[in-house]
């Protein structure tokens, strides 16, 4: 058996030569200096054996004060002391002996590492949205949260590479700077992004399942409308924020309407006629892909006029802050509302939850409320009835709930708003 020192002081020659360790090893000298281990091998290939060489790597002297790391990426090179090259050779030799070909074997693992590298957490991730069964705007929706929150962690690593830490990781960033329920929806996603993963062969398990508890459930409670107090504390609270101008007026936009927060900070100002006082939002921005047409307030189109001068010439009313040629995201109302102390307290899509059991406490029409948020009738002969007689009454009814928002803003008790509309509901009871 060869010893390092024969290794290290074995001179180049004008023809290659060989220092045989035993058992097909040996260690090759060739005239350029360079000192390569090899193992010689035989494999059965039906009824002959067919003799082959497998090239381990180069020689080395490990260098003094090497650490692990620096090992594993000089191995990683194919560079070898005679400890590592017998360490390799007795690898090789157990593939031989199942009748694996070593060279072939490494072959194998290096498609593998580079369709694990090619199979990041991201790139299965981006799959796994285009098979969900979504409208667009959900999925861009998804896309935009791991985008701001899983990907900036995990998501150039290849996915079967993706350890519990990463998730937990992950989840805790999450928790603190989103919220609980940002924390709450990635988790769902990366174990859904996981389940493809894994039924693909791509990844061996979840990793998301052993630490999915490992946040507070989240208490808080969304969809819980507000009293008239919290109302105008509300409103308060935002009008002395001393934050972006253009959050704000879409804040202001979303209760004035009971629109959908995404629809608010979406809107373009191609889909308003501010004369007929008239909002006419584009079914493909609506969740039930149908054309919605909202009355404006008074108080709306005032605001709305006013911020002309300043976003006019864009084509969204509320731009983004870095590219004006893109709506703002929604996620900034959360950001507002956790600076104000409300994060916990109330989601934005409590408003229109809000709107509806204020509007329905103060006597409005079912019809009216459900058609102002949206909800389609399922009749289409009444759907035709709806849109063509609750129009005017829609616009009477937000003006009144618009004076009820300034009148909670200022603090003032109110209650029955709605008295002079009588008549107008008492015509529809009649029709009904």
């Amino acid at each position: 058996m060869l010893t390092d020192i024969q290794c290290r002081t074995a001179k180049p020659t004008d023809k290659p030569y060989k220092l045989s360790d035993g058992k097909g090893l040996y260690l090759e000298i060739k005239p350029n200096g360079v000192k390569a281990w090899r193992y010689r091998f035989e494999l059965r290939e039906g009824e002959k054996k067919k003799e082959s060489v497998f090239a381990i790597g180069e020689y080395v002297i490990a260098p003094r004060g090497e650490t692990p790391a620096e090992a594993q990426a000089r191995r990683d090179a194919r560079h070898f002391t005679l400890a590592e090259a017998r360490d390799e050779h007795i690898k090789a030799r157990g593939l031989v002996k199942q009748g694996i070909n070593p060279a072939h074997n490494r072959q194998l693992e290096r498609i593998k590492r580079q369709q694990e590298n090619a199979n990041t957490f991201e790139a299965v991730a981006r799959e796994w949205l285009a098979l969900r069964d979504w409208e667009e705007v959900t999925k861009t929706r998804r896309l935009n949260m791991l985008t701001r929150v899983v990907f900036p962690k995990i998501g150039s690593l290849p996915v079967k590479n993706v350890t519990s830490a990463h998730i937990l990781d992950v989840m805790n960033t999450a928790a603190k700077k989103n919220g609980l329920t940002v924390a709450a929806e990635a988790k769902r996603t990366m174990s859904g992004i996981f389940e493809l993963a894994v039924s693909t062969l791509r990844a061996d398990a979840d990793p998301v399942y052993p630490v999915r508890k490992a946040l507070p459930a989240n208490k808080t409670q969304h969809k819980r409308p507000l009293n008239s107090e919290e109302i105008g504390q509300l409103l308060r609270d935002v009008e002395e924020h001393n934050g972006r101008h253009e959050t704000i007026v879409a804040f202001h936009l979303m209760w004035l309407t009971l629109c959908r927060p995404n629809e608010a900070v979406e809107a373009q100002w191609s889909e308003f006629d501010l004369d007929s006082a008239l909002w006419r939002i584009p079914a493909e921005r609506m969740k039930k892909r149908k054309e919605h047409v909202v009355p404006l307030p008074t108080q709306a189109v005032e605001m709305l006029r006013a911020l002309h001068g300043i976003t006019g010439r864009h084509v969204h009313l509320f731009p983004h802050r870095d590219d004006r040629t893109r709506p703002m995201v929604a996620a900034s109302f959360r950001q507002m509302l956790n600076v104000l102390g409300w994060g916990g307290k109330y989601s934005p899509h409590a408003t229109r939850t809000t709107g509806s059991t204020r509007l329905n406490e103060l006597g409005f029409a079912a019809d009216w409320i459900e058609r102002q948020l949206a909800h389609v009738e399922p009749n289409a002969v009444r759907r035709t009835y709806n849109h063509a007689e609750y129009l005017d009454g829609r616009a009477k009814m937000m003006q009144q709930w618009a004076d009820y928002l300034d009148k909670l803003k200022v603090g003032a008790e109110v209650t029955h708003l709605h008295l002079h509309l009588h008549l107008h509901l008492h015509l529809h009871k009649r029709l009904a």
